[in-house]
């Protein structure tokens, strides 16, 4: 295919309906997208069903806004290939972007090009920055993100994952979760935290955790460094790690495979730490089985003393899970080193990619 060549992507994995026009040279023309994250909100989660008739209604209006926004109007003339995501994900969604793909193909003649989920989400860094135009072509092979070799760190709901990626279809696993996902984690946590989870529960947990540094910690903090005197051979470095060690979240949890020199993950253990932390400092006994109870009454939320301790354990788990993310890619990039490999970046992808504490 030429540089320039339009390709168009769809996307229906899980809960957003997406699509769009990008170059070979990795220049996205067009895009459009339609969520759903009004529709799930009051269920707490994703619901399969709701999100696949979602896309199914969605979908030829979203290809056609792109197809528009590129200003495409003969597909088979325009447009060389169709990419579709075929997993992982919802397979009753994933049918949806699939067969919308298959049709696009049977009528222009166009080929069909699988695509898979994570290996998207691995190579996404590697979309040019710059707006395209009609001279793209010419700097198609500068510019370039993320240039190979690197590692990358997914992140998402169902998958946690490290790659040595040395070029496309060239990927070797560091580590991987030996249970759950980061993002589930989360999910879960905000959930048990009686928060709202619609879209996912990393927004709003993260929210939480930041308003406990910014309205408690750091308050203390600024406190503690005016009443402490910064001796003259004391760096300013050494002078604030000294005030980070005095001001501490109360409630602390364990990083999760400090002792295993891998670079897997585990957040199921941390997960059950959330849930005890609950009960004993809200005095709330959660049981698992009873759906009225997977999450803090709603009254709860107002009273100033639950929302600090709700916020004190938001923040405790997101400094545990993120710590232990930091552990792992430290891990990552020794090993990669180790076999003479230099990475040109890190490369952090996948949903839970949004959180700016990760």
């Amino acid at each position: 295919l030429p540089e320039n060549a339009f390709i168009l992507g769809i996307e229906t994995s899980c809960d957003d309906t997406a699509a769009a026009i990008v170059t070979k040279s990795g220049h996205v023309v067009s895009q459009a997208i339609r969520s759903q994250v009004s529709i799930h909100e009051e269920w707490g989660g994703v619901v399969p069903t709701l999100a696949k008739e979602a896309h199914q209604i969605a979908i030829d209006d979203v290809v056609k806004e792109c197809l528009s926004k590129a200003k495409v109007t003969d597909i088979g003339r325009q447009v060389s290939a169709v990419a579709v995501t075929v997993g992982p994900g919802l397979s009753m969604c994933l049918r949806v972007g699939v067969r919308k793909a298959q049709k696009i193909s049977g009528e222009h003649g166009i080929p069909i090009v699988p695509v898979h989920h994570m290996e998207a989400h691995c190579l996404v860094a590697r979309v040019k920055e710059e707006e395209w135009n009609s001279e793209s072509v010419e700097i198609a092979n500068k510019n370039e993100v993320a240039k190979f070799p690197f590692v990358a760190l997914l992140v998402s709901g169902g998958h946690n994952v490290l790659l040595k990626v040395e070029g496309v279809g060239k990927y070797t696993i560091l580590g991987q979760t030996l249970d759950d996902a980061i993002g589930e984690a989360y999910d879960k946590t905000a959930r048990l935290l009686g928060l709202p989870v619609g879209g996912g529960g990393g927004p709003a947990l993260e929210k939480l955790a930041k308003e406990y540094e910014e309205t408690v910690l750091e308050p203390r903090r600024e406190q503690a460094r005016n009443e402490t005197e910064q001796e003259d051979h004391i760096t300013d470095e050494v002078f604030e790690k000294i005030i980070q060690k005095k001001v501490k979240n109360p409630i602390r949890f364990t990083v999760p495979l400090r002792k295993r020199k891998t670079c897997d993950f585990s957040f199921a253990g941390l997960k059950t730490n959330v849930r005890l932390a609950i009960e004993k400092h809200l005095g709330t006994i959660i049981d698992e089985s009873k759906p009225e109870q997977k999450s803090l009454p709603s009254e709860d939320w107002n009273g100033v003393e639950n929302r600090e301790t709700r916020a004190a354990i938001a923040h405790a788990f997101q400094t545990a899970a993120v710590t232990h993310l930091e552990d792992r890619v430290e891990r990552a990039l020794e090993w990669v080193k180790s076999d003479g490999v230099t990475p040109t970046c890190l490369v952090v992808a996948g949903g839970v990619a949004a959180n700016q504490k990760v």
